[in-house]
């Protein structure tokens, strides 16, 4: 991994190695800020491998970022990018359309040889993640992809429920991926599938859907494993596929759907037990979607080979002696 802070330099120096490193260096874009507001800037940045793409997260003072013929023509590429903004929103300029606003949490999409132009809405700082994913004729199954212009990805439009959700879980470096190469590819069709570039009915695009919705489908197991009724149907509803293709999606993993489901709620409940120990065994347990204390005790047994208390008291014990 690769990571830097501002925070390191003199406080003179940091928005100008800011410029070079995180700017035209690695990424081939110019920073604009005005000279009396440098003094106060900061900045973090880390970056890593997933596959052959390339995740980058920063959150530094707000500035203007734009990349020009210039910058392509120092430093070319041939990727798809896919960021996010996570705070701080803006606008985007790509010299197609008038500026399109760019909220948290939404996607921005386009082949990262052309020029654009951002511009933040406030002055209080931004977080932004970035997926760089290097393309050939075979990856993009022979669909242009040179000419995508930056472009906002609207959360309704079709596509951007699975890919939103592969994004996210290929930028979280704790996210337990089982082929991180295989992912990154599904994640740039389903760029081409959003941006009307390929077919969905091709095989490699229906292959690209499955994954992006079995993450969308974790996505929902994780925020409401609380729930005791969350089941395959709930969760159909609210991807707007079937029941079947649900239960299609986790046929790969070798678990099911409510197997999957009692391993999380399981993980949780053992999360859970270690940071609030004051709080008891069952209240955990049914506060993680379990409806019946022998269940819960029966799953996590076979989990852990221990019972949830002995699993609190080796925690403990591990802290007190750390």
């Amino acid at each position: 991994m690769l990571s830097f802070n501002t925070d390191d330099l003199r406080p003179q120096d940091r928005f100008d190695h800011w410029c070079e490193v995180r700017g035209k260096t690695l990424f081939g874009v110019t920073i604009e800020l005005e000279r009396e507001q440098r003094s106060g800037f900061r900045g973090q940045f880390a970056a890593w491998k997933r596959g052959a793409a390339v995740v980058s997260e920063m959150q530094a003072s707000s500035y203007r970022i734009g990349r020009s013929a210039a910058d392509i023509a120092r430093r070319p590429e041939n990727s798809l990018s896919i960021g996010m903004t996570v705070r701080g929103p803006g606008w985007l300029d790509a010299g197609r359309q008038p500026y399109q606003r760019v909220g948290e949490g939404q996607l921005t999409l386009q082949h990262s040889n052309l020029p654009f132009q951002a511009v933040p809405k406030r002055s209080d700082g931004f977080e932004f993640r970035l997926l760089k994913i290097p393309i050939d004729s075979e990856i993009v199954l022979g669909a242009a992809a040179h000419d995508l212009h930056a472009a906002l990805l609207p959360q309704s439009a079709p596509f951007a429920r699975p890919l939103t959700a592969l994004f996210s879980a290929l930028v979280n470096p704790g996210a337990d991926l089982d082929d991180p190469a295989r992912d990154v590819v599904h994640a740039a069709r389903l760029v081409l599938l959003a941006r009307g570039r390929l077919p969905a009915g091709m095989p490699e695009c229906r292959a690209a859907l499955r994954t992006g919705f079995f993450h969308a489908a974790r996505e929902i197991m994780a925020r409401d494993l609380h729930r005791p009724a969350l089941s395959p149907e709930a969760v159909a509803r609210e991807l707007g596929i079937s029941v079947r293709q649900i239960h299609v999606l986790f046929e790969p993993t070798g678990l099911s759907f409510m197997r999957t489901l009692t391993a999380m709620r399981v993980r949780e409940a053992a999360r859970r037990l270690q940071a609030e120990p004051r709080m008891s065994v069952a209240d955990i347990a049914f506060d993680c979607g379990f409806e019946s204390l022998s269940v819960f005790y029966r799953a996590f047994q076979k989990a852990y080979d221990m019972s949830p208390r002995e699993h609190r008291m080796a925690g403990l014990a591990r802290q007190a002696t750390g």
